[in-house]
């Protein structure tokens, strides 16, 4: 069998455990997954009026502020969603596990191999349930070619898959699950600094750099761009960029750990 048969199999393995531990123990995937639900609700049936008015500066308009604010509420449950797959990296590394897989004759990337497509997968799985939510409350995307449908899936997976592999050195970095969690949190708190609930020139003059100068608001712009037919303008190659240099850092950053950890 060859290097590369070797490594699907392996790799295929290790993403049918992971999964299996996300079955098994769902009760986080529940708890990051219902934080983005529970947002989206708050702010359409509590918020939705006051925050449409401003946006579209008169009449409230509900409709209208659930179409900007659902882009971004899928931004923020890839966010959380990744935390969990810091938690579990970090799980592995210090119950023993990743010792054991080291004595077997295993390839050596499977095993964040198999967390990466896993954490992918659950992210596009988070981002239908909440887009489910969102359609049951109002949110439609009319103006949306087949194209432009294949290109927003495509952007969330490109996300997902750049935002996992920083989780993923998060986790391996972190001694215990408690603080892989906690160092994971700004992949939670940032697309809350981001354009996801208002515009970023409806915020204060010295916080706008802030909100438009990170990777979350291009994402979003671009994803309300396909989604709602908005300018994206250069927000696309940006959010592209930003997700390949996370991907490529979190990447190189989550191979060194690990690989440094089997020398101890």
């Amino acid at each position: 069998m060859s290097s590369l048969s070797l490594a699907v199999r392996d790799s295929s393995t290790m993403l049918r455990r992971n999964l299996l531990h996300a079955r098994r123990y769902p009760s986080m995937t529940l708890n990051l997954l219902l934080t983005p639900v529970v947002l989206l609700l708050l702010f359409v049936y509590i918020f939705g009026d006051v925050m449409s008015a401003g946006i579209s500066g008169g009449g409230a308009d509900r409709s209208a502020y659930i179409a900007y604010l659902v882009p971004g509420i899928l931004m923020l449950t890839i966010g959380g969603t990744t935390i969990g797959s810091a938690v579990s990296v970090s799980m592995d590394m210090t119950e023993g596990i990743i010792a054991r897989f080291r004595t077997m004759a295993i390839h050596r990337g499977s095993v964040l191999i198999g967390h990466v497509v896993g954490s992918v997968l659950q992210c596009v799985m988070s981002v239908v349930l909440v887009g489910a939510v969102a359609v049951a409350i109002g949110f439609r995307s009319t103006d949306a070619t087949a194209l432009e449908w294949i290109l927003a899936v495509g952007l969330l997976a490109l996300v997902s898959l750049a935002l996992t592999w920083i989780a993923v050195g998060m986790g391996l970095s972190s001694p215990n699950a408690e603080a892989a969690s906690n160092n994971a949190m700004p992949l939670m708190v940032l697309p809350l600094l981001s354009s996801a609930f208002v515009p970023v020139h409806a915020m204060p003059g010295w916080f706008q750099p802030i909100a438009e100068y990170q990777p979350f608001t291009p994402a979003i712009e671009t994803l309300r761009g396909l989604l709602l037919g908005t300018e994206i303008g250069n927000n696309g190659w940006l959010a592209v960029v930003w997700c390949v240099a996370l991907a490529v850092l979190g990447y190189t950053w989550s191979r060194s750990l690990f690989n440094n950890t089997g020398k101890h």
